[in-house]
């Protein structure tokens, strides 16, 4: 089983530690992502996994294996980096070739290796070519083959797609699914571009501060966020915060802010919690908009839309605060023009504690 395993890891440089005991299993063939922003140990996390940095506590296993103490290169493991690293002075084939070549491995298997791995990564028609004459793309496949090539148990990606242009970026991390669908070697990758994490992940590991926010389903952490860190960090645009207090309206708990009234889901938590300060989590794909005062609708000053084809982004403020709702605009482009505010149902509203920032428990969402 090439799974990994992280046991209580921490990275401390001198007194000062930048990884804070984080626990984590990767299963077998499975595509787990970190994403955090800058500065939050993912990368750092990765590099300890390949072996590029000390473990300064805490167990490390690769396939079973305790590797605190092991050389990066008996780990199994293939490192793609957001450099590319390529050898300018060899082609594409001698790239993807050279650490067989190190390990000494014959001719014929290397030739056969390159050809299928250039076959793989449509490389094929490119192996005379040195990097100069490589496109980006071109360039990330053959850093990619590098890793292919040695068959490791463990693929590890740096920010791999970070150079590239953003048309350039959505081809790789399509081809980089296919990839991992086709090949079934666990990958560990980091990026702190969500959508990367959100488009590629079996599950997103959220980081923050050298420690796990949240594991999880892109899609658990994107409708069930255990903390308003990761609210706002997971979804594009993120998801709107409206400070407000539970109150007890006729049918249930309302969220009472700026003299409106917004039923809430009728749960123990927030039936239990009237008169508790709270922030609400708005997804802006679960609102809907609306061009009338008295149908119980939420007022919002709309001050720009952007229109982006079959959808626009409507910003406002709620509170003296951004507010934004992503609405279709097919068929409905005059609707645009007169809104006074929206409307969200009651099980799509997150709820966290104003103080702590942790969601309140028991909540439902849709699936």
């Amino acid at each position: 089983m090439s799974g990994v395993s992280l046991q209580r890891l921490v990275k401390a440089y001198g007194a000062v530690q930048v990884v804070h005991g984080i626990d984590l299993e990767v299963q077998e063939k499975e595509f787990v992502v970190l994403v955090g922003p800058s500065g939050c140990g993912k990368s750092t996390t990765l590099r300890m996994i390949a072996g590029l940095e000390e473990i300064s506590d805490g167990d490390l296993t690769i396939d079973g294996r305790l590797v605190n103490r092991v050389a990066p290169k008996d780990r199994d493991v293939a490192m793609v980096f957001q450099n590319y690293a390529l050898y300018p002075h060899l082609d594409v084939a001698e790239n993807i070739a050279f650490g067989l070549r190190i390990r000494k491995e014959s001719k014929d298997v290397i030739a056969s290796s390159v050809q299928e791995v250039g076959e793989i990564l449509g490389l094929t028609p490119y192996l005379e070519r040195r990097p100069a004459d490589l496109s980006g793309g071109q360039r990330q496949r053959v850093a990619m083959g590098r890793a292919i090539v040695r068959r490791p148990k463990v693929f590890l990606f740096d920010e791999p797609l970070s150079n590239l242009d953003a048309k350039l970026r959505t081809q790789m991390r399509a081809e980089i699914k296919r990839l991992h669908k086709r090949l079934g070697v666990t990958s560990i990758y980091v990026t702190h571009d969500q959508v990367e994490a959100m488009t590629l992940a079996d599950r997103i590991v959220v980081m923050h501060d050298g420690r796990i926010e949240q594991v999880g389903t892109p899609m658990e952490l994107f409708l069930n966020p255990v903390n308003t860190f990761v609210a706002g960090f997971l979804g594009s645009p993120p998801m709107n915060m409206v400070k407000a207090r539970i109150g007890s309206g006729d049918t249930g708990p309302v969220a009472e802010f700026d003299g409106n009234k917004l039923p809430l889901a009728q749960l123990p938590s927030l039936q239990n919690a009237v008169g508790k300060d709270v922030i609400l989590g708005i997804r802006p794909e679960f609102v809907t908009v609306s061009r009338t005062k008295d149908d119980g609708a939420i007022p919002v000053d709309v001050d720009l839309i952007e229109t982006l084809g079959s959808e626009a982004l409507i910003h406002g403020s709620l509170q003296k605060e951004p507010f934004v709702i992503r609405t279709e605009t097919v068929g409905q482009m005059d609707v645009l023009d007169g809104i006074s505010g929206f409307k969200i149902k009651p099980d799509l509203i997150r709820v966290f504690d104003a103080e702590t920032g942790s969601a309140l428990p028991d909540q439902v969402t849709v699936q």
